[in-house]
């Protein structure tokens, strides 16, 4: 299947429609798919909110005894259901409060991401000329520098925190939101509701915000879903090199680290956040199509 996707560009002073395709595999399509990742979603977030109450053991608690056992249904014993790792850790419970910490700084490093985007997309539709290339110079620049390299860099010269880490996370991606937010207000602009708004002297504030703002916001909210799961993957890619979320904190990407060592002896502490990884961003995808499909208006 193939997606129509339309998007406006300025010619001699007027717009006319470019269309482009991006093959996609319409999984979603499926009957229950969509049902089933939004409720994977759902425990996911169940388990970040309630990890305290549900983890039958802190995340930081030590067995030396008990190291490298494997989960129950191999033969593990001492009430650890998905093994222990090498310091005789709970896998199970450091998977909750990993799960709570990787979906915290997704979910913050994104929305900071989509808000500062889209606050620079409008400003570059509000004010043109030189405003306009400055902000899109932003965008080009950002869009043509590895943020990984940039990111490594960072956390190595500046040292690494929480706050730093989360700031990081909102500055990857916040292009994708200034380059769809421009288009869309350039696009409503020329509506006739925004004409009106205008024609009854309406200042500036009042019809981006109050008028154009809701209007784009629909593409917007699916674009910030669609960019949930390449924050998640950063996140595990920088903590799984040992520049992301520092012990005594945990993460899934931490211990999908921590486990690399031990794929052939106890597989399970890499594997079980490796599959929570690739589960919960295959369902973000599949229910950000969904949305998306039912309200991006250029795919109606």
């Amino acid at each position: 299947m193939t997606v129509a996707l339309e998007r406006l560009k300025r010619e001699g002073g007027r717009f006319r429609k470019v269309a482009f395709k991006i093959p996609t595999f319409g999984l979603w399509r499926f009957p229950g798919v969509v049902g089933c990742a939004a409720g994977w979603l759902a425990l996911m977030m169940i388990f970040a909110v309630f990890a305290d109450v549900i983890a039958p053991f802190s995340y930081e608690q030590q067995n030396l005894l008990g190291r490298l056992q494997p989960p129950f249904w191999l033969g593990g014993s001492g009430g650890y259901i998905l093994g222990a790792d090498e310091l005789g850790r709970d896998v199970f419970s450091r998977t909750l409060f990993a799960i709570r910490t990787s979906m915290a700084v997704a979910l913050l490093g994104t929305l900071i991401g989509a808000l500062l985007g889209t606050f620079l997309g409008f400003l570059a539709a509000r004010f043109r000329g030189w405003v306009e290339d400055l902000v899109m110079m932003l965008v080009d620049w950002q869009a043509a520098m590895p943020f990984l390299i940039i990111a490594l860099a960072v956390l190595a010269f500046m040292g690494n925190n929480l706050v730093l880490f989360i700031a990081l996370m909102g500055i990857y991606g916040w292009e994708k939101y200034a380059r769809v937010a421009r288009g869309l207000v350039l696009s409503a602009q020329e509506q006739g509701y925004a004409l009106a708004v205008r024609s009854l002297g309406a200042g500036g504030f009042r019809l981006y915000f109050r008028h154009i703002l809701p209007n784009v916001l629909s593409p917007l909210i699916v674009l910030l879903t669609l960019n949930i799961p390449d924050t998640i993957l950063m996140e595990t890619t920088l903590s799984f090199l040992g520049f992301g979320i520092q012990p005594p904190r945990t993460s899934l990407g931490l211990m999908l680290g921590l486990g690399r060592d031990y794929l052939l002896t106890a597989w399970w502490i890499a594997v079980v956040p490796g599959v929570v990884i690739f589960l919960t961003t295959l369902s973000i995808s599949l229910v950000g199509d969904w949305l998306r499909d039912r309200f991006d208006p250029t795919l109606q």
